[in-house]
């Protein structure tokens, strides 16, 4: 496996350091620091945007080569609404792009899958979601979760209102409601809870991402905004993450 990722620098003899059985299932990234990375070389917010878009594809096929069988990517909240039209426009038509790049997306060998509320995105965005999904749906590699329009409370709503539904319907009671019974109704529902969430850019918060999964996640923060995060910085966070004690509350 390694010979295979030796090529892929800057991580260099940082990969030797891994230990293959001790990798984390599931890693969340915050891709964050695109508007910064841009505005430092004075250029507009959606250049940094689409830096970040082509470095997910970096970073992601160098997780899977590595062993990583899933990654959810933080790629527009449902908090982001919020942001200049211009702006929103422009990510909007990022995602676009990004969708239509089919033999391109996110490196060799990953399955795409989008988790969020796909309600308030577009006909177009939403039929271009459906063709890579099924395009990439036979991959075998790592399988790649891209998180647009989403939020962890309205996740953990959403799938609180499916269970009053099941209340009112007279197929549950409301004591018999039980964790396993809402982890089930979560979008990642087929994947292990994250192990560790990885955020860029300095900022020292989860914003809203992966509330219910991340309740025995590792965290590695670091200055590096998103489009200069390399996969070194990917190896650092791995290492890291092998020489924590992970107790999920016991000694």
């Amino acid at each position: 496996m390694f010979k295979a990722l030796q090529g892929l620098r800057p991580a260099g003899k940082l990969l030797r350091e891994v230990d293959v059985n001790n990798l984390p299932r599931h890693v969340g990234i915050i891709m964050d620091g695109n508007g910064r990375w841009a505005k430092k070389r004075g250029l507009p917010r959606s250049a940094g945007h689409r830096a970040g878009a082509q470095n997910l594809k970096t970073i992601s096929e160098f997780a899977g080569e590595m062993g990583i069988r899933y990654i959810t990517a933080y790629a527009f909240s449902t908090e982001n609404w919020k942001r200049p039209k211009a702006e929103v426009d422009a990510l909007m038509q990022l995602l676009l792009d990004y969708l239509r790049d089919r033999d391109q997306l996110a490196g060799k060998n990953v399955s795409i899958r989008v988790i969020g509320d796909r309600s308030a995105l577009s006909d177009e965005i939403n039929h271009e979601i459906d063709v890579v999904e099924d395009y990439t749906k036979d991959r075998d590699g790592m399988v790649l979760y891209l998180a647009i329009n989403y939020g962890g409370r309205q996740e953990i709503v959403r799938a609180v209102n499916e269970l009053c539904q099941n209340v009112r319907e007279g197929t549950l009671s409301p004591g018999e409601v039980t964790e396993a019974m809402l982890s089930a109704r979560m979008y990642t529902d087929e994947v292990p809870e994250a192990d560790l969430i990885i955020r860029p850019s300095g900022e020292l918060r989860l914003s809203n991402f992966l509330l219910w999964q991340s309740a025995y996640s590792e965290f590695w923060f670091s200055d590096i905004n998103w489009p200069d995060f390399t996969t070194r910085d990917f190896t650092r966070a791995i290492l890291e993450y092998q020489n924590r004690n992970r107790r999920f509350g016991g000694v």
